[in-house]
């Protein structure tokens, strides 16, 4: 009973640090002068994260690095077909043309990088510096992008006094990072009192667990009209999360898993992101969210029948 109690305050608290964090993120970009695109795939999705990297680093310590590797590929396909698609579910969304650019592909190339990188077996710490490499470039690129379109960020909602932007985003974020612990620590429980193996557990409930920052940010951002920080949120948590917090997973400690246990969840993450790219005129459409969700139950079936053979 603990552990549900445990969920169950984690949900709530994700979902009143959702709403502070977009207040505070939307209200930065606002008076950095940025497109809170921009700040969405970049803090936002960092903030987001930091329950997966929490996970990763943890996980690492104790040897176990493979529950952190189905953390972030089961969270990576949990951003796409279960929280885009459920924003997707209240309208379409329109991608500013530096998502469609930059973010996108970047995403498209983390789970392709990610199964040649285990083709061996292995993400060894000479991977994860490749990864984190990678990682830096990405980051590199978007803050280039962020200095030529300082000018270009228009009036929007959110905090406008700075001392309340900051309040708004670190509360914010104390809740959101409080509740992925939670969140984690309630699902683990009951999952271990199932008897589900380590990867599974990680690829599926603690995998939602930790996506429950983004459950909240998304949705509360969708609902207040701010479709670039939702997508910009979840584009950037998959390249956080794949790049970055594996990068960290793996130089703490080698992973070892095989390619058949991590298939399912590298395939479906390749293509809920290519279902969801965007049309030449920016929009993806209120129906591709139906098709996600779909495919998010195809994934989950997939995934608790075992490796592929």
């Amino acid at each position: 009973m603990n552990d549900y109690l445990t969920l169950i305050l984690g949900v709530l608290a994700a979902g009143v640090g959702g709403e502070l964090f977009v207040r505070g993120t939307v209200g930065l970009a606002h008076w950095a002068r940025v497109p809170p695109g921009i700040i969405g795939a970049t803090v936002a999705a960092f903030a987001t994260s930091s329950p997966e990297l929490a996970v990763a680093v943890n996980a690492a310590l104790v040897g176990r690095p493979e529950l952190s590797l189905g953390d972030v590929l089961g969270s990576n396909v949990v951003n796409v077909a279960l929280i885009l698609a459920l924003a997707l579910l209240i309208s379409g969304i329109r991608s500013a043309r530096g998502s469609m650019g930059r973010d996108f592909p970047v995403a498209l190339l983390v789970p392709v990088v990610t199964g040649v990188l285990l083709l061996d077996g292995v993400i060894s710490r000479v991977d994860g510096l490749l990864l984190l490499g990678l990682f830096l470039a990405w980051l590199v690129a978007t803050a280039i992008e962020a200095r030529r379109q300082r000018s270009a960020a228009g009036s929007v909602l959110g905090e406008r006094r700075l001392g309340r932007i900051v309040l708004s985003c670190l509360v914010g974020l104390g809740l959101l990072v409080l509740a992925g612990r939670l969140i984690v620590a309630g699902a683990s429980g009951i999952a271990a009192a199932l008897g589900i193996e380590a990867f599974v557990i990680g690829a599926t409930i603690v995998a939602v667990g930790t996506s429950v920052p983004e459950i909240a940010t998304v949705i509360v951002a969708k609902l207040r009209g701010h479709d670039e920080v939702s997508l910009g949120t979840i584009l950037g948590s998959n390249i956080f999360n794949g790049l970055f917090i594996v990068a960290v997973a793996a130089l703490i400690s080698p992973i070892s898993v095989s390619w058949r246990t991590v298939a399912v969840a590298l395939v479906f993450g390749l293509v809920v992101l290519l279902l969801s790219y965007p049309t030449r005129e920016g929009l993806i459409e209120r129906r591709r969210g139906a098709m996600l969700l779909a495919l998010y139950a195809v994934y989950l079936t997939s995934l608790l029948q075992g490796p592929v053979a």
